[in-house]
């Protein structure tokens, strides 16, 4: 046994003892070294991957005292840790070999607020925009405005000094803190706040670990002031780690530690709790947003956007536009940044106004306006048109498309993707674009396409080459990139880190502080953490320390990445470009995405969570001599299936793990399509599943659900019989038992009687004949449980002058696909293809009911077979077809009141979403109808019938239906949908064709 591994094992060994004795000492959150936690947690927002030993998640400030405390003791001194938030870093400062302390899934509680004194006092897991949801009732937010704020916590916001957009205005984190909790890295609790000099001297002279702390701080900050002052940038941006700047006043009367902590990413303390300063909201607000016909164009203008008064300047390039285009982002923010079809925008500035006095922003943007119709009229300055928002809740739409920036980037095609390694430099605004002019003859010196995007008012801009990291040529690039960058920002004054921190960078600190500042920094270390238990590697070491510091070319995720097969690669790459954004931790409980995660705010619960253990479950089989087959190949027509699945080595724990995981998918595809880079889950879900059952087998209720539409023909003759039986307690009870499922919905009775399909007769008719038809397509759920939709349809047709033809049924496959029964779906998609083909030869149009299942025709249908296989024949949902009718025909009753509209979460996240067609139906009908956002009403198929579901399905229908069901008239657009109202409410809520035909 080589020395390396038998330290590894001992270490090992030495872990499971500390976890046991932190479980003992009455810790209350939760130790975790499973492979799968301690796997999604060895990444963040960054290229690198790094294992740690363990994941313990605190509940409470004892929790995190406990640990550090625990880790004095003997043995256990060796062990470090690294404290995380939201793991939204792009530099991977999170990351540790050691112990990961997690925050971010207990420690969320909202403490104290005082709106008279302007603060709130928050935990260390608190997300930025639940601060800010929770404060805006109050006329109050908090002001630093990042990308990721649906997910950063404010712990981790602190320990970067987390800035963003308006920065020149509201400054970044460090500016906004009251007061800090902090724990050291030997448990000891640390208040810090600003303090009259005077007072901190005082303490100083205390022969304690507070004293030993205010009296190295002090003296590094005194006695260095003027190189300090010096050496420190004049930008909107500091140092990142440690700001000893900023610890005195300007006239050095005040002293203030937590600016120290601010933007230590976790290498000194872990931050427990933060008093922050909170701002009114401004009721008035202005948003221009400026087309150019190139970026360098958008970049030169931007000091004159600045000088015009502006809260903040945003860019994006034509790179993340053209991206953002093909997003399903765009159509919520088309009506404002849409140009004339003979512009060609290739740059875009979004310059903010906003105030308490709408006459002085008018005057600004009236200001603004006339300057740029006078460069417009003489087509000067690349200015090529603009447009003016001043709605709310429209400004915020096109932020979302802006913060979507660093994801979008992720669905580049190709193999070389935008990465982050050089992209959050600083130079005084007045340089940025001869700076990047430079960048830009750098990156294209290397043949590189990049993307761009930022805060043109601080100088700051987001550059991501595109690189492919799993190319160890392109992979060399990064060092000699990044050491050019480094000095191309020292010539122009500024930073290479202006706002997203060190991390793997911290090679660099050395060059930007100076030997002599450095050194100070190093004594600032040794007094905090003097063991380096804390983030070792990060910012600095100790005195006396040798432990290399981070570097860019560490711990890469690529390592890994290049393990998996490039079959796996081709089949799955939606889920395998996961970049690690992390959008799918949005807290927002009416966010589609995604459902599961924030049920359980486990990570492994998630798009992102699960597309890393899909990755590596990939990974290990094929170092195990698995050849895992492609997902199109004729390998799931056959009878007998040649692979096995491996459990050798970390598999025996992780094949179990990855099956658990994807059990809590709720298969609702909303990351196939909201996740900026389309990672599809379902899609590697159902792939997984088959193997995995094929090893171990299947559970009778499996077998039930992938056969049931089989079944329902069967059972609907008898469902006058089978209804009773169905809805009795003592056979709902007996169906939990047996098969784990529960609430069955009840069948229909009476089938509806529409034109009897008969591809003859249809053929011979002439194509104006032809369209007086349509061909409706037949889903199992509508069809047998749902009989009056089918009659509504045909009558709302019919009132329409049409005449509705029901299809003979054919299953969609849909359960067979959701249950893994891959080789079953195939051969459903086959024949299901075939009829759809034929049907669609007559050039009758083709509708479906429930949008889920007309999605499955061409997504699922698409994945599994050849475009032969497939045809191209294509099935409109009821809202599309609806909408290219002329509903002048349609008089409605008097409807008295306004109706609710919620969409099924597959349907609203999908580009064929449904909610502003319906919007426009109704509207052309006289009918009021809202669609608020709304999250997974926690059914999504068979999810919320299972009865180990039931405590997550019940609480995400709490979290975001039951409040608009309850106060509201509403229609559903999706049947799962309406039977969960149905089983909590007791009534079922109509489809929009069954309200309208009601009301004919």
């Amino acid at each position: 046994m080589g020395q390396d591994k038998k330290a590894s094992i001992d270490l090992a060994d030495v872990v499971k003892r500390y976890l046991d004795a932190l479980k003992a000492s009455g810790f209350e959150g939760e130790v975790d070294t499973s492979y799968s936690t301690t796997l999604v947690h060895s990444t963040d927002n960054s290229i690198y991957q790094q294992f740690p030993q363990a994941v313990i998640f605190a509940k409470n400030n004892d929790d995190i005292q406990k640990a550090l405390l625990l880790s004095e003791q003997g043995e256990f001194r060796q062990l470090c840790f690294g404290p995380r938030g939201g793991g939204t870093g792009t530099n991977g400062q999170s990351l540790t070999s050691g112990i990961v302390l997690d925050l971010s899934r207990h420690m969320r509680q909202i403490l104290e607020v005082n709106i008279e004194e302007k603060w709130v006092r928050v935990q260390g897991g608190v997300i930025k925009d639940q601060l800010n949801d929770f404060l805006r009732p109050l006329g109050f937010f908090f002001a630093p405005d990042l990308s990721t704020s649906n997910r950063a916590t404010v712990g981790g916001m602190v320990n970067t000094d987390a800035s963003g957009q308006g920065s020149l205005v509201y400054g970044k984190t460090s500016d906004h803190l009251l007061a800090l909790k902090c724990f050291l890295a030997d448990g000891y609790e640390l208040d810090t706040y600003k303090m009259p000099m005077q007072a901190a001297q005082k303490i100083a002279t205390q022969d304690n670990r507070k004293g030993h702390i205010f009296r190295d701080v002090i003296n590094s900050c005194v006695e260095n002031r003027a190189t300090i002052l010096e050496v420190f940038p004049k930008l909107n941006r500091f140092l990142t780690g440690y700001d000893l700047k900023n610890v005195l006043s300007d006239n050095m009367e005040t002293f203030d530690l937590t600016r120290i902590i601010a933007g230590s990413e976790g290498s000194l303390a872990v931050v427990a709790e933060a008093k922050l300063n909170i701002l009114p909201i401004e009721p008035y607000k202005t948003l221009v947003n400026i087309n150019y016909d190139n970026f360098d164009s958008a970049l030169r203008h931007s000091p004159f956007l600045v000088s015009a008064r502006s809260t903040s300047v945003e860019t994006v390039d034509s790179k993340v536009l053209n991206l953002a285009r093909e997003d399903m982002i765009w159509r919520s923010v088309a009506d404002f940044l849409d140009t004339p079809a003979d512009i060609i925008s290739d740059g875009l500035n979004m310059v903010e106004f906003n105030g308490n006095n709408e006459s002085d922003i008018n005057t600004k943007v009236a200001a603004l306006t006339d300057k740029l119709d006078a460069l417009i009229d003489s087509k000067t300055a690349g200015v090529l048109s603009y447009s003016i928002t001043t709605n709310k809740t429209d400004i915020l739409k096109i932020y979302a498309m802006r913060k979507k920036a660093v994801g979008l980037l992720g669905n580049t095609k190709g193999a070389q993707k935008p990465v982050a390694f050089v992209e959050d430099t600083a130079v005084p605004p007045e340089h940025l674009a001869d700076f990047i002019t430079e960048f830009r003859a750098l990156l294209d010196a290397h043949d590189l396409s990049y993307g761009m995007f930022g805060h043109v008012d601080a100088g700051v801009l987001h550059v991501r080459p595109a690189l492919d990291l799993c190319d160890d040529k392109q992979q060399a690039m990064l060092k000699p990139i990044s050491d050019k960058v480094s000095e191309l920002t020292k010539k122009y004054g500024g930073l290479f880190w202006g706002e997203h921190g060190k991390g793997f960078r911290s090679e660099y600190g050395a060059d930007f502080f100076g030997p002599e500042l450095f050194l100070e920094l190093r004594k600032i270390k040794t007094t905090f953490d003097k063991s380096n238990k804390l983030n070792p590697g990060k910012i600095c070491t100790p005195l006396d320390n040798d432990t290399a510091l981070a570097g860019v070319n560490g711990p890469l995720r690529a390592r890994y990445d290049q393990l998996v097969p490039i079959n796996i690669k081709t089949s799955f790459q939606d889920t395998l470009n996961c970049n690690g954004n992390g959008l799918c931790f949005n807290y927002n409980e009416n966010a589609q995405m995604c459902p599961s995660y924030k049920i359980t705010k486990d990570r492994r619960d998630s798009p992102k969570g699960r597309a890393m253990l899909f990755k590596e479950w990939a990974r290990l089989q094929a170092a195990q001599g698995v050849e895992l087959p492609v997902q199109q190949s004729a390998y799931f027509d056959a009878e007998k299936f040649q692979v096995e699945i491996s459990e050798a080595g970390e598999l025996a724990q992780l094949n179990h793990e990855v099956k658990r995981a994807m059990d809590a998918c709720l298969a609702c595809k909303a990351c196939s399509t909201a996740c900026p880079v389309k990672v599809d889950i379902p899609n590697s879900r159902a792939y997984f599943l088959h193997f995995y059952h094929q090893k171990y087998g299947r559970a009778l209720k499996d077998h039930v659900v992938g056969n049931i539409e089989k079944l329902l023909p069967l059972m609907s003759r008898g469902a006058s019989l089978l209804n009773p039986m169905i809805g009795s307690n003592l056979v709902n009870k007996l169906s939990q038992w047996l098969l784990g499922y529960q609430d069955l919905p009840l069948l229909s009775t009476q089938q509806p009687e529409g034109i009897e399909y008969n591809y003859g007769a249809l053929s011979k008719l002439s194509q104006s004949q032809k369209d007086e038809h349509v061909l409706v397509v037949l889903d199992p759920f509508t069809w047998f449980y749902e009989a009056e939709l089918i009659t509504a349809t045909i009558k709302l047709i019919g009132k329409l002058g049409k005449k509705a033809v029901l299809l003979p049924y054919h299953e969609n496959g849909k359960t067979q696909h959701v249950k893994g029964f891959l080789p079953e779906f195939k051969a459903t998609a086959k024949a299901t293809s075939a009829f759809l083909q034929h049907a669609a030869s007559l050039n009758i149009p083709m509708i479906g009911l429930d949008s889920a299942l007309v999605f499955v025709y061409d997504d699922e249908y698409r994945k599994v077979l050849s475009e032969n296989e497939r045809g191209n024949f294509h099935v409109l949902t009821i809202h599309e077809w609806l909408q290219q009718q002329d509903l002048s025909a349609l008089v409605l009753s008097s409807v008295a009141e306004s109706i609710t509209l919620l969409a099924h979460c597959t349907e609203e996240t999908n580009a064929r979403a449904a909610s502003a067609t319906w919007k426009n139906i109704f509207n052309t009908l006289g009918v009021q109808l809202d669609a608020p956002n709304v999250g997974c009403c926690g059914m999504a198929g068979t999810f919320g019938h299972e009865s180990k579901n039931q405590a997550a399905s019940h609480g995400l229908y709490n979290a975001s239906w039951q409040s608009h069901v309850q106060s509201s008239k509403v229609v559903a657009t999706g049947f799962s949908c309406r039977s969960q109202v149905k089983r909590f409410e007791g009534r079922k809520p109509q489809h929009p064709v069954e309200f309208i035909a009601h009301y004919l």
